[in-house]
């Protein structure tokens, strides 16, 4: 989460109303890392760009860099259908954008303005939805990678025996991708055995089955692995430009003498490979600890390909990754990382990887797993990839520093 100072003068700002409209919110955003932060993610509290620019609207705003090229942006809503009927904007709640920091680059300054021409409708990077018509999918993409989890229609019993799929998994699945475009809804449109082909945007090559695919979670209780089924309900809360947010619910299981249920929060920015993932458990009973294991599949790639995987552990940085050299598919590389205190070391059983974190009922464990192929073209090889996993590391760890300011 973005630290957020206020200058004094939009401290003063919060005291009394302006007495003359701003006609600029300047924006300073540092950090203190010498690497290159691409597509950095800026949230700004709605009501922030509102006191300084009262009445402003998301049609009609202009997000600039200091060379003065505009930035793509999205506003987000406080709640569904939430109510503005004096059409003031006080129903949104963030606004969001991006910001490339060159190696070496410490300290940026954008400037949010009214204007009275709409602003352009920006190209989507980020994107969620369920897919009730491929039997409750809830699948999700950026400009980089693309995933899915499997729904309650997929778990359930097939009547007569073989007229649809079953799989009872609560997994995270991959989708590579070589465009920068959305792909998820063409790929559902051109149907199941398509999208396992690689037609020139990508390909579904990675197996899940009842693992936990690519991040998913389940309970440790030193010796096994407790899993849930197939998620329960889904909401999209943001989805794009620049970033989705969603929940998914997954119903209670029986987890080594204890119940627990889970809710996950996924934000997915633009330009990352990782998804930032919020894990909240309820547990039964008097228990203050769970001991969360989060997994990647040992095996991930399609029968035929003869995998070279090479499996690599960070335990000063709290990830697990992998690097899939695959026969004709090309290579994969996945990984989780827990890159805070609750980082508990590793595990494995029959089917998984598994990093293991320790969480109290009841309060958010953070994480961020994704993916990335090489014929996407970013990473090509192992080294790109660990290299940029401890980068992200290290992004998580030392955090933006924003400072708003009200200009004439």
């Amino acid at each position: 989460m973005n630290a957020l100072r206020l200058a004094p003068l939009l401290a003063a700002a919060l005291l009394a109303p302006f007495a003359v409209a701003a006609e600029q919110l300047v924006i300073t955003v540092a950090h203190d890392l010498t690497i290159a932060r691409p597509s950095e993610t800026i949230t700004i509290p709605w009501a922030e760009v509102n006191r300084a620019l009262p009445g402003a609207l998301l049609q009609k705003l202009a997000v600039k860099d200091a060379a003065g090229r505009v930035l793509p942006y999205q506003v987000t809503n406080i709640a569904p259908l939430a109510k503005d009927p004096e059409q003031k904007g006080v129903a949104y709640g963030e606004l969001i954008f991006q910001y490339d920091f060159a190696a070496g680059e410490q300290s940026a300054t954008i400037t949010v303005e009214k204007t009275e021409e709409l602003a352009p409708v920006f190209p989507v990077k980020a994107f969620a939805r369920a897919v009730p018509e491929r039997l409750d999918d809830f699948a999700w993409e950026n400009d980089r990678i693309a995933h899915r989890v499997y729904g309650p229609a997929l778990a359930a019993p097939s009547e007569p025996p073989g007229a649809k799929e079953v799989l009872v998994t609560s997994g995270i699945d991959v989708w590579c991708k070589r465009v920068r475009y959305p792909i998820v809804d063409r790929w559902y449109n051109k149907g199941h055995d398509h999208y396992h082909t690689d037609e020139g945007e990508g390909m579904d090559m990675y197996s899940v089955g009842p693992s936990r695919g690519c991040g998913g979670t389940g309970v440790w209780d030193g010796i096994r692995l407790h899993v849930g089924r197939n998620y329960k309900t889904a909401r999209v809360l943001a989805n794009g430009p620049v970033r989705a947010v969603f929940e998914l619910t997954y119903d209670t299981w029986a987890a080594g003498g204890v119940f627990v249920s889970e809710t996950k929060r996924f934000t997915v920015d633009a330009g990352h490979n990782l998804d930032r993932i919020e894990s909240t458990f309820a547990a039964s009973g008097n228990t203050p600890e769970l001991t969360i294991a989060i997994g990647l599949h040992k095996n991930p790639a399609d029968k035929g390909q003869n995998p070279q995987i090479d499996d690599i552990r960070n335990p000063a940085d709290g990830w697990l990754a992998q690097w899939v050299a695959q026969q004709t598919n090309g290579e994969l590389g996945t990984a989780v990382l827990v890159p805070s205190a609750a980082f508990a070391g590793f595990a494995e059983d029959d089917r998984n990887l598994l990093v293991l974190a320790k969480v109290a009922p009841g309060r958010p464990l953070t994480y961020y797993a994704g993916a990335a192929w090489s014929r996407a073209g970013d990473f090509t090889t192992s080294e790109a990839w660990l290299s940029h996993l401890e980068a992200c590391t290290a992004r998580a760890r030392h955090p933006v520093k924003i400072t708003l300011e009200a200009a004439q």
